[in-house]
């Protein structure tokens, strides 16, 4: 798993699942940790999203987890107030329907969504069921996706006023103000 930068804690749970299958690539870097259907795999029993004795993943259950990835850090990157890809929506409808929702009833009184599906289509619920249960606990806002066009690297804001809007200050946010004020100098 690749580190946060700015020495941040990592998203509570579950959050901390959506955290870690989006912070799969850093792209920055040029780091990409799904890399094939095996590499899928494994990321997803690491980060308990599916189970080991899971079957084989495919080339086409890597192309539709990479896809809801995206998608996910599209929805992510409205958290700093850009504008979501209206195909995002498409996708993960169409990941959510085939995760097989359920409501379960948990014996102390809880209830949670829950993906029935197996396989890849399970894990990729599971995924966007804790999406949808942080969406109406209030707690999907703090979980954001840096907006520096070569970063997206996903973070939890524990910021008092949930106003942190980079994933380092110290070095996307730097990076950003000091790209725009060249620009603004060379104008002026």
């Amino acid at each position: 798993m690749l580190p946060d930068p700015g020495n941040r804690q990592p998203a509570p749970e579950p959050l901390r699942l959506v955290q870690a299958f989006v912070n799969t690539v850093d792209v920055e870097n040029g780091v990409e940790e799904l890399t094939g259907p095996r590499e899928l795999r494994e990321v997803l029993v690491r980060i308990g999203a599916l189970d080991g004795d899971a079957p084989r993943l495919t080339a086409a259950d890597l192309r539709r987890a990479l896809e809801v990835r995206e998608a996910v850090r599209s929805l992510l990157h409205a958290n700093v107030g850009l504008d979501p890809d209206p195909a995002a929506y498409v996708v993960l409808d169409r990941a959510g329907s085939a995760g097989s929702f359920t409501v379960r009833f948990d014996r102390d009184g809880s209830t949670r969504l829950a993906a029935g599906a197996a396989g890849i289509d399970g894990a990729l619920g599971r995924i966007l069921a804790i999406v949808y249960s942080s969406i109406v606990a209030g707690t999907w806002s703090r979980l954001k996706a840096c907006p520096r066009d070569v970063c997206g690297w996903v973070f939890y804001d524990r910021s008092r006023n949930s106003s942190s809007r980079w994933c380092a200050m110290s070095v996307c946010g730097n990076r950003t103000k000091t790209k725009r004020y060249r620009r603004q100098a060379v104008g002026a």
